[in-house]
């Protein structure tokens, strides 16, 4: 089950690969994963959320975990859809935002059907552990 894991440090990238961060919805990737997302990955400056160069931005700094669900469900909608993307999933919401894997991770449940999207060691535990 948990083959798909999202490496623990990423410092660059495959062509078909998509580094996937939590952000705020300003766009202002100043510290953490998006500061990464910004500096190696392509983020831009100014937005918040989807595809980004080889970046693809989650908000998690606006509210509870039921406000950062319709990202998170968009995303994994946007991953189905582009199948020949393989997208790293970063501990989002889980740094500077302040949530721990068991509050993020649920989110993440359709994706475990998602051959494309990759998670975090972390993530898995949690899941695992419902």
């Amino acid at each position: 089950m948990n083959r798909r894991v999202t490496p623990d440090y990423i410092s660059d990238l495959q062509e078909n690969e998509i580094f996937v961060f939590g952000s705020n919805l300003e766009g202002t990737h100043g510290g953490g994963a998006a500061r990464t997302a910004h500096e190696k990955f392509g983020a831009i400056w100014g937005q918040g959320a989807g595809l980004q160069g080889q970046s693809y931005g989650i908000p998690t700094m606006h509210g509870g975990v039921e406000e950062i669900r319709p990202y998170v469900e968009e995303f994994i909608d946007f991953a189905i859809s582009h199948p020949d993307l393989l997208f790293l999933v970063t501990r989002v919401g889980c740094g500077i935002a302040g949530f721990h894997d068991s509050e993020i991770s649920p989110l993440f449940t359709r994706a475990l059907e998602v051959p494309n999207v990759y998670l975090p060691e972390s993530f898995w535990k949690a899941l695992r552990q419902q």
